[in-house]
């Protein structure tokens, strides 16, 4: 029998055209979705399958190892055809069929084949307008006439806010009941998994996330992720610090590059933490912030590490032919930066997890004195129409520099775990 949980379970034996498995990370997610294509196969062999997910990364770091797993816990084999895209799946010798693999991150390019089953994995991590289109494409591609085949589909994914699956099998199921028949929901947790996790994993993602985000990326709820406050974890009472600069300590310098309104957030990291001592705002450009941070901290023999926004990389406003990080450099500073910046939404929930986790730690702390305009900022961000952090009110520019350093740093990243049995997180 294939190794399954409770809900895992309950999810393969649903009857309806389309099934979806919301659930925590580490629940087993896409373990439970390959369990439904190597059903498929049994039920339906030489009727072709497909994988869709958000990137072809995805497709070779999560779904080649998993189904591999997955087949022989049911009994089956696969051989994987990474040029093709394609799993093709047997019994012993004979063939069963293929899946095709495919990423959701151009809908348009979803065309040209036909499958009786599909399987989409973690879609809400994509936009729900993306998320919407994808969908509408691979609902084209099920098109065998077979008897009793369902042509159905399968969605496996993390709970993102109220997007594009909560609005197919949750809302638009409560406005037409009769929908029911077609749509079908399992939703599980990190805990219905626990026995195949390691010891301390529920324990880390009390640790890395902020509360508000555990019943999504634990419970498997869906929740509000994108309204009110950017970051709601900030209280300027219980993140206050009184601490300061001592002399020659080592200075971490998030930055943030916009004509007449630079912005910089000096950090000292002390036990590990960073606490954020001094700040530069509305500063008029490149070469005025650099003047500035030697002037007053690298003369007096502090070093400097800067964290900065990735785009200072292209040539500046400033000079024709330097660009940001280029004065930067020539300054004497460090810098630590990437290709480019990371996703907003990370660096919002490694903040928001440092300024207060699931455990209710605070490790992220503000001299609020010396940094009036950060603390302000903090406390009064919030999302905008789109549920993008709003931009209008203009706090974001420090906001921007405060937290480059903290998801630099400490960034914040779905748990994975190695485990004797893989549960597909």
């Amino acid at each position: 029998m294939p190794s399954l949980n409770v809900p895992q379970s309950r999810f393969l034996a649903m009857d309806h055209k389309f099934r979806a498995y919301v659930a925590g990370f580490g629940s087993g997610k896409t373990w439970v979705g390959c369990g439904g294509l190597m059903q498929h196969f049994w039920q339906y062999p030489l009727i072709n399958a497909g994988y869709f997910a958000p990137t072809y990364a995805q497709i070779r770091d999560i779904f080649y190892p998993t189904v591999e797993e997955v087949a022989f816990d049911w009994g089956l084999k696969v051989k994987i055809n990474e040029s093709n895209k394609e799993v093709h799946v047997y019994e012993g010798r004979k063939y069963r069929g293929t899946t095709i693999c495919r990423s959701m991150e151009k809908p348009e390019t979803i065309i040209g084949f036909k499958i009786g089953k599909a399987l989409c994995d973690e879609l809400d991590v994509m936009k729900a307008e993306k998320g919407r289109a994808a969908w509408r494409k691979i609902i084209a591609r099920m098109r065998y006439k077979v008897d009793n085949l369902k042509n159905g589909v399968d969605v496996t994914t993390t709970p993102e806010g109220f997007k594009f699956v909560y609005e197919q099998f949750v809302k638009q199921v409560a406005a037409k009941p009769g929908l029911s028949a077609l749509y079908g929901l399992i939703q599980a947790s990190t805990y219905d998994n626990e026995a195949n996790l390691p010891d301390d994993y529920i324990d880390s993602l009390f640790l890395t996330y902020p509360p508000q985000l555990i019943d999504a990326y634990l419970k498997g709820q869906f929740c509000n992720l994108a309204s009110g406050s950017v970051y709601p974890c900030f209280d300027r009472k219980l993140n206050h610090s009184d601490a300061e600069m001592q002399p020659y300590e080592p200075l971490h310098v998030g930055m943030d590059f916009n004509v007449l309104k630079m912005a910089a957030v000096v950090y000292v990291i002390r036990d590990g933490n960073p606490i954020a001592v001094d700040e530069l705002v509305d500063v008029r450009d490149t070469p005025e912030m650099a003047r500035m941070i030697v002037e007053r901290w690298k003369s007096k023999n502090h070093s400097i590490t800067v964290y900065p926004d990735a785009s200072g990389q292209n040539t500046s406003s400033k000079s024709a032919s330097q660009s940001d990080l280029t004065i930067l450099r020539q300054a004497g500073f460090t810098i630590s930066v990437g290709s480019a910046n990371p996703a907003v939404k990370d660096r919002v929930l490694s903040t928001n997890a440092m300024l207060l986790n699931a455990n209710g730690e605070r490790r992220l702390k503000v001299n609020t004195r010396r940094c009036p305009k950060f603390t302000e900022g903090l406390e009064q961000q919030a999302y905008d129409a789109n549920g993008e952090p709003d931009k209008k009110s203009g706090v974001d520019h420090v906001n921007d520099a405060g937290t480059y350093p903290i998801v630099r740093l400490w960034p914040i990243a779905k748990r994975t775990a190695t485990v004797s049995k893989p549960t597909g997180y």
